[in-house]
């Protein structure tokens, strides 16, 4: 399979083109076009038979939709184009046999070899991150589709990084994160803007959004007329 990210990273959608026999796995609702050498199946399960109804609810509650679809080419040459419901960008990680854990709604598509799960984070972490209880755990080999609100930025951890809550997009399981204030003072913290933070630990690679939903939600919403 090849990939292009088209118009990033402000609106970017992903162009696949794959051979004939070749699978991809996507979010529900993400194809935009393709052409029409396409067999395209809706299930609850992996391609090839993994999981079933049990992981689908667990992706529910990561976030994700319960179905995934699967589009395989009949033909040479087959072009699939795919983007996010909301506007932002798009990065190609290369799963060699590890696992990622990806914030919900983030897992855009996957190669048929990663198998796409979800992980408990507690409630402690769901309750003052403002992120899910279920996070997308993704492992395996083959390529991933990941997507944000926003540009996403990459960082190699080494020790300890910050990341305001809500700008997670993916990191690395030899990475665990706490929660904690942005300053030693919790009343500073909040005054500042700032309030609780994600304290990452360990070695590894984060993936951030450059904005969140909620933040951007806050502000387009008093806005709005009602209807």
């Amino acid at each position: 399979m090849q990939y292009e990210i088209l118009a990033r990273p402000a609106a970017s959608a992903a162009r696949l083109t794959l051979q004939a026999g070749e699978s991809i796995t996507c979010e529900v609702g993400a194809m935009i076009a393709m052409s029409s050498g396409f067999n395209v199946e809706t299930t609850t399960r992996n391609k090839g038979g993994g999981g079933g109804i049990v992981k689908g609810l667990k992706r529910m509650f990561a976030g994700e939709n319960l179905f995934l679809n699967h589009f395989t080419a009949t033909q040479p040459n087959q072009t699939l184009i795919i983007g996010p419901g909301l506007l932002g960008d798009i990065i190609h990680y290369p799963m060699r046999g590890g696992t990622l854990i990806v914030q919900g709604s983030s897992w855009l598509a996957s190669a048929t070899g990663i198998d796409i799960d979800a992980t408990w984070q507690g409630l402690g972490k769901a309750l003052f991150s403002g992120e899910s209880m279920f996070w997308v755990k993704c492992s395996g080999a083959g390529d991933l589709f990941l997507n944000s609100f926003g540009a996403i930025y990459p960082v190699d951890v080494t020790g300890q990084y910050v990341v305001d809550t809500g700008h997670i997009v993916a990191f690395e399981d030899s990475l665990e994160f706490r929660i904690g204030k942005a300053s030693k003072s919790l009343v500073g913290s909040f005054l500042g803007g700032e309030g609780l933070v994600c304290k990452f630990s360990g070695q590894g690679r984060l993936y951030c959004q450059s904005h969140n939903p909620p933040s951007f939600g806050k502000l387009l919403g008093p806005k709005l007329k009602p209807r």
